[in-house]
């Protein structure tokens, strides 16, 4: 009898431990405080039941010397766990602490290149939700089955700023119907020409957030590997467009519980749930997002605040700099960098600088430049806009004609995006706004000529000419302004005539001869004169 006892009490005990197991996934490290609650709570149970079998009281505690030996062992264990923290701490490590993430100081008009309109991203997460939600909406055929998660992991694909989400069963009825098949698409959104697409896969994604069983994502990564400490998990697609789940694993440099920062990298196929492991130095070019920004932020903050020790960073504060509240996204060379400002400990209304860190591989640059904080940009370009009450997203740095500047979304109350602002950030009393992006660095760089800021540039460009029969016509709308777009016989290049300067080109046809002189450009040569059948249109630029 007491045999069966026995058996049926280790019975409870590993499935109460499975069970615990199963739900809170703690990984098998030392480094892992799962680990040390999961013994500690293994130990609390069995000693419970013990008590329990052998019908000991509140006096007998004392007295048994298996209870003083469970007592002893969960004391033991929290008194290590506790010592670890503390030795682990910026207290006792500070300058371990403030080494872990290498700053270089960096040159903006250099480093930060100047993006064209359809690389920069107009969106924030909140507003790619809202846009994800609408797309579900129109989507008859799913919108009951499934609704879109709240992921949107912002990438760099294919050489555009985008936000992608998975979808989601819609409750735990649809994950049982719907299971078998997986989940059939994900939302992908353009940041900066703000289409939405659902795309459509052709075999589902059975390893997913919302999955309740052994292919939810975290089961799935935990027991495929139970040693490793998983970070933040991200939702990418390569440039193939096959969703992955990238799973950082954590990396603690620090005794037990400090110096966090990334050593491996899992990728995990979100339809298939294979695995593999790269060192961090090793993960893939198209992968954006190994650190996550908080991470990154954090990491800053323990080296612009402990250089002269932790006691310092609290009381005199000499020489500390912290990032500022919140951060944004800038997509450069194919990677994403995170940004944020960089401020005084002190509470002083203003930025020393910013930071860029990256998101792959933790390069991180720090750049001097005074000015003022991304609240108050905020403010500036919601003053200007005050009657509509719009609200102003968390700014992105620009590089706008060699001047650092904050580039400003404002929404309206559904969060839709009604408003752009650009925000000088040495001079910050400039604000421009546009309804569209063009039209509001237009306005922006008129401010700067008109304040000083920025010196109209003389045009020394060559006067060229070229004659030749037209091969090729086309028309285009620019700012309200039409253009003519002409290729010639024997060249490549294009010719642009704005039908405003160059009327007569309304007149031009394919096979007709002309003379143009022109002046090179980036995309088409811009047209300074056109002659033809006698007609000689000219218009002087300056």
């Amino acid at each position: 009898m007491k045999g069966k006892r026995k058996l049926l009490i280790a019975i409870v005990v590993i499935l109460a431990a499975g069970l615990y197991y199963y739900i809170a996934l703690p990984a098998f490290n030392i480094h892992s405080s799962d680990t040390w609650f999961f013994i500690i709570f293994l130990l609390v149970m069995v000693a419970v039941i013990y008590a329990v079998r052998k019908k000991i009281g509140k006096a007998e505690l004392r007295t048994s010397k298996t209870m003083k030996f469970f007592g002893f062992a969960i004391l033991g264990l929290g008194i290590i766990y506790l010592a670890g923290s503390l030795l682990s701490s910026p207290i006792v490590n500070a300058k371990k602490y403030q080494k872990l993430m290498k700053v270089e100081e960096g040159e903006f008009t250099e480093d930060i290149e100047e993006l064209s309109f359809d690389k920069i991203p107009l969106l924030d997460k909140d507003t790619a939700e809202i846009l994800g939600d609408r797309k579900m909406g129109s989507m008859v055929d799913m919108v009951s089955q499934f609704e879109a998660d709240d992921i949107y992991s912002q990438i760099n694909y294919q050489g555009n700023p985008v936000r992608v989400s998975p979808l989601k069963y819609a409750n735990l009825i649809k994950w049982f119907t719907n299971r078998s098949n997986g989940i059939p698409a994900y939302i992908r959104i353009n940041m900066a020409t703000q289409s939405t697409e659902l795309v459509k896969l052709d075999e589902g994604i059975k390893y997913t957030t919302s999955e309740h069983l052994n292919r939810n994502i975290y089961r799935h990564l935990r027991f495929a590997h139970p040693t490793y400490i998983y970070g933040e998990l991200s939702f990418e697609i390569d440039e193939k467009g096959v969703p992955y789940w990238i799973a950082p694993v954590k990396k603690y440099n620090i005794g037990l519980f400090g110096g966090e920062t990334v050593g491996k990298v899992v990728l995990c196929n979100a339809i298939t749930g294979e695995t593999k492991t790269y060192d961090i130095k090793d993960v893939p070019q198209w992968v954006d997002r190994a650190y996550s920004a908080d991470l990154l932020v954090q990491l800053f903050d323990y080296y612009g605040t402990l250089k002269h020790g932790f006691f310092n960073s609290i009381l005199s504060q000499k020489d500390c700099l912290k990032t500022t509240d919140g951060y944004n996204y800038l997509a450069q060379d194919d990677d994403v960098w995170m940004y944020t400002g960089v401020t005084s400990v002190n509470g002083d209304q203003s930025n020393v600088g910013f930071v860029l860190a990256n998101q792959r591989t933790m390069e991180t640059k720090y750049y001097k430049v005074e000015g003022a904080t991304e609240a108050s940009a905020m403010s500036s370009a919601e003053g200007q806009v005050q009657n509509l009450k719009y609200t102003a997203t968390f700014p992105l740095l620009l590089n706008i004609s060699d001047e650092p500047t904050y580039f400003i979304a404002l929404k309206d109350d559904s969060g839709l995006v009604k408003k752009y602002a650009m925000v000088n950030v040495q001079k910050y009393q400039i604000v421009a706004i546009g309804d569209s992006v063009s039209q509001c660095e237009e306005n922006y760089l008129e401010l700067l000529f008109s304040n000083g800021v920025k010196e109209v540039e003389k045009d020394t460009r060559e006067v060229k000419t070229i004659t030749g029969k037209i091969t090729k016509i086309a028309q285009g709308v620019i700012e309200g302004t039409s253009h003519y777009y002409l290729m010639l016989e024997n060249s490549e290049d294009i010719f642009d005539a704005s039908v405003v300067d160059f009327i007569d080109v309304v007149r031009c046809e394919p096979g007709q001869e002309v003379t143009i002189e022109y002046k090179e450009d980036k995309k088409a040569n811009l047209v300074m004169s056109l002659e033809f059948d006698g007609i000689v249109d000219k218009e002087e630029k300056e």
